[in-house]
């Protein structure tokens, strides 16, 4: 059902940047040509540099097993476990306690983690947390999340060009300046709310992902509770456009039931628990 809804939004969301680039630069000749070229240039960019972007905006160094003997220790159970490869490991210098993993593919896949989740959780709350960052990496999390973030980023582009140089000829638009007006909108919040969709719906499929790993869906549980209680006091220092790769938002976004669920990259941490504490219990969602 988690993969099947990411499809879902996925094809939206690339049809929403196929409608913008027509309605900007107008006309059946080359409006579609040019949003297919633009599609294809940012999802290049978003599979071939995303995590060298994300572990150098993240301040992410790498990590010898010298140094964190443990962290090795649990990652190379977990890959001989799970017949992958060993990611490339790495550390964070924050107090918060978080962590990411970033990777086009298996055989290219980084796990980075805090100073902070190493002194916050116990041996097997680590676990559960770098099983959750393992299945991210299995389902390809990461590539999915890079592709939607850059095409994303490739209609607030357009948007910002359309508002600063004019959209395309007007006379080969059939949209006409209604279309436009829709386009500077709506189009970038329905872009956004979109791509939140996308990461809170795959936060959930690698707790499950995880949980299932370790065998252990409460640790994972009781991880969750204690970072989301760091990361509402503790500050860290991240691009907003790389939180959501985080187990837990760094910049704890707003919280809310409704409406205000829609603008949050993560789902309510509340929520997580209680689905892991179904899974432990056999419930089925």
């Amino acid at each position: 059902m988690n993969n099947a809804k990411t499809v879902g939004l996925l094809a939206v969301l690339t049809a929403l940047l196929f409608w913008v680039t027509f309605a900007l630069f107008g006309g059946a000749q080359n409006g579609p040509g040019l949003a297919i070229g633009i599609a294809v240039l940012f999802n290049f960019a978003a599979y071939f540099f995303s995590d060298k972007i994300a572990l150098a905006a993240t301040r992410a160094r790498p990590v010898t097993e010298e140094e964190l003997p443990q962290f090795y220790a649990i990652m190379r159970r977990l890959t001989t476990g799970t017949n992958m490869p060993m990611p490339a490991l790495y550390v964070i210098d924050s107090p918060q306690p978080n962590a990411f993993a970033t990777g086009r593919s298996p055989n290219k896949a980084a796990v980075a983690v805090t100073t902070g989740i190493l002194q916050v959780l116990d041996h097997d709350e680590l676990e559960g947390v770098l099983a959750h960052e393992l299945a991210h990496v299995r389902n390809r999390d990461i590539l999915i999340s890079s592709i939607a973030a850059m095409i994303g980023a490739a209609i607030s582009i357009l948007m910002r060009f359309a508002f600063w140089f004019g959209r395309g000829d007007d006379r080969n638009n059939p949209l006409g300046a209604i279309g436009l007006l829709i386009s500077l909108i709506v189009a970038p919040l329905a872009a956004m709310l979109i791509r939140f969709a996308i990461s809170r719906t795959r936060e959930f499929q690698a707790d499950h992902t995880g949980a299932e790993i370790t065998g252990r869906p409460l640790k994972l549980a009781s991880a969750l509770e204690k970072i989301s209680a760091g990361t509402a006091r503790i500050p860290m220092n991240v691009d907003p456009a790389h939180s959501q790769m985080f187990i837990d938002n760094p910049l704890k976004a707003v919280r809310g039931g409704g409406f205000l669920k829609l603008f949050s990259t993560h789902p309510p941490t509340d929520e997580r628990i209680q689905r892991l504490l179904d899974m432990a219990s056999g419930v089925s969602r």
